[in-house]
């Protein structure tokens, strides 16, 4: 029995030291860094045919800009028309400027295509909106103050009709009086 045991008790060791044995193989195993994979390399007609479309982007980019230039002008010529005889500048909310333009304090779109910004340390500034490199503050100012021009249209209308209102019944009374003094001096002669 007692070779038995000893035969056993060696087993049990010879069992315990290979999952020693495994545990750091199977750690260094996990540990290596997974070599790259190659990129699969593409065909020259794909890469033809991406250049293609490319140069075809880039054309269509420039008759866009072209486009864009003609449209911005336009814009500012009807807007000069327009804000003549409504209002200078349309105040434009400094929340709806981009980040960039984050620390302004206010901010004024005049008619001939320019944003004037005051900042936080009092200097004022000029954004000329018919520049290319301002067309992102343009698209946001536009937005923005648009719909507060359709309410300076509207506060106009509505100074004109009370004005007419007020002229109206002012001119008829006056024409009733006018008519009676004048019809008095007649039938004096």
């Amino acid at each position: 029995m007692s070779s038995r045991g000893a035969f056993t008790v060696r087993r049990t060791v010879t069992q315990e030291t290979t999952v020693v044995k495994e545990e750091p193989q199977a750690l260094l195993t996990s540990q290596t860094p997974k070599q790259p994979e190659r990129k699969r390399q593409v065909p020259i007609q794909e890469l033809v045919e991406s250049l293609k479309s490319t140069a075809d982007d880039i054309g269509q980019i420039s008759e866009l800009s072209s486009e864009e230039r003609i449209l911005v002008a336009q814009f500012f010529s009807s807007l000069l028309k327009l804000m003549q005889p409504l209002s200078p500048t349309i105040a434009v909310d400094q929340l709806a400027l981009p980040a960039q333009l984050s620390d302004v304090i206010q901010a004024h779109l005049d008619p001939t295509g320019h944003l004037i910004l005051k900042f936080e340390d009092d200097h004022v500034e000029l954004k000329d909106l018919r520049e290319e490199k301002n067309r992102d503050i343009l698209t946001a100012v536009i937005e923005d103050a648009m719909p507060k021009f359709k309410g300076l249209a509207s506060m106009q209308k509505r100074k004109l009709e009370n004005r007419i209102k007020l002229l109206s019944s002012v001119t008829k009374e006056i024409q009733k009086s006018a008519e009676a003094l004048s019809a008095a001096l007649s039938a004096g002669k």
